[in-house]
């Protein structure tokens, strides 16, 4: 009946980050700043409020390693194929969402 937020692997947000309820938030996004964001934020998407740009997909990939590594999990050469094909297959996606870059 009621949907909080849904937020993707490998995404995060940051301290006091405010969400309208039943906002998506994609895979290896960043969000910040003050002010909501879109209830829609697509995957590899890095701003918030003012503006979304592009997340490079090499960063995101290095800061998924960073932080499995930190739990002792390696990103296996499957998941980060996995990775790579969302940022591929979201492209579009984030064109339509106006995100820069």
């Amino acid at each position: 009946m009621f949907m909080g937020l849904v937020m993707g692997d490998h995404s995060k947000s940051s301290i006091n980050s405010m969400f309208n309820t039943g906002t998506v938030v994609g895979v290896s996004s960043n969000v910040f700043g003050s002010g909501f964001p879109p209830k829609s934020v697509p995957s590899f998407a890095w701003g918030g409020a003012e503006e979304i740009k592009t997340y490079d997909l090499e960063r995101a990939l290095d800061v998924a390693r960073r932080v499995m590594g930190r739990r002792k999990i390696v990103l296996s050469a499957a998941g980060e194929n996995v990775l790579r094909t969302v940022f591929d297959l979201t492209k579009k996606e984030r064109g339509q969402a106006g995100v820069a870059g």
